[in-house]
């Protein structure tokens, strides 16, 4: 779920196991990967659904919401990197499963917000490091559905951890990514997320926000 290979793979038999529950399938090269998109919505909501609670307890609607009712993703990924900073801490030591925690955190920090007039399509580009998500948002909520215009915003989730061998990569291999990702998607806006995981690094370095262009789109890239 964080887009990457086990650092250390699992038995065998636990392998097969989720490939029998139809949780997993191996696909045409061997690999493996969430069955279905049903399961690649449901597990993180699963894994995340105290946190999505408070969440929803805490984050007020109208602040993200433009005047025509369109998504203020920006906005969001502001509060994000507020609330992964003040949280992340806290939260990350409550799972068995810290190697995907930023990526499930901003899930379900989205999940909450999104679940009113939106969509998540989530992709676990499993061996390639990165998460791919299509947030699709319809707008006004009060139109006839024939109506409503939607909003096509892809965002693409990247960690460095100590043993990324390039860290420097991160950036220009995640642009490129976003870039075809969002033309792929037919996006009306792209942005990548840079968690870095390494120790030593002060939230003053880690926490940034800056634009920048790859494939003749811009993408706004958030450091966290």
């Amino acid at each position: 779920m964080a887009g990457e290979n086990w650092s250390e793979s699992p038995a065998d038999d636990d392998i097969q196991y989720v490939i029998d529950l139809g949780l997993l399938r191996r696909d045409d090269t061997g690999a493996l990967a969430v069955a279905n998109g049903v399961y690649r919505e449901v597990l993180p909501r699963q894994l995340t659904s105290v946190l999505q609670d408070r969440v929803a307890n805490e984050v007020s609607r109208a602040w993200y919401i433009e005047k025509d009712g369109s998504l203020a993703m920006s906005k969001l990924l502001s509060a994000f990197q507020q609330f992964f900073r003040e949280n992340s801490e806290s939260w990350l030591e409550r799972f068995d499963y810290k190697e995907a925690g930023f990526q499930l955190l901003l899930q379900a920090f989205l999940q909450r917000i999104v679940n009113d007039c939106g969509l998540i399509d989530r992709e676990y580009a499993l061996g390639r490091g990165r998460v791919d998500l299509l947030v699709r948002w319809r707008y006004p909520n009060d139109a006839a559905r024939g109506n409503q215009k939607e909003q096509r915003i892809v965002l693409e989730l990247k960690t460095i951890r100590e043993k990324t061998p390039s860290p420097g990569r991160a950036l220009t291999d995640g642009l490129e990514q976003t870039a075809n990702y969002a033309e792929q998607s037919g996006a009306t806006e792209a942005h990548l997320i840079i968690c870095d995981e390494r120790s030593g690094q002060a939230w003053s370095e880690k926490i940034y926000e800056r634009t920048e262009r790859s494939g003749g789109r811009e993408i706004k890239v958030w450091g966290i």
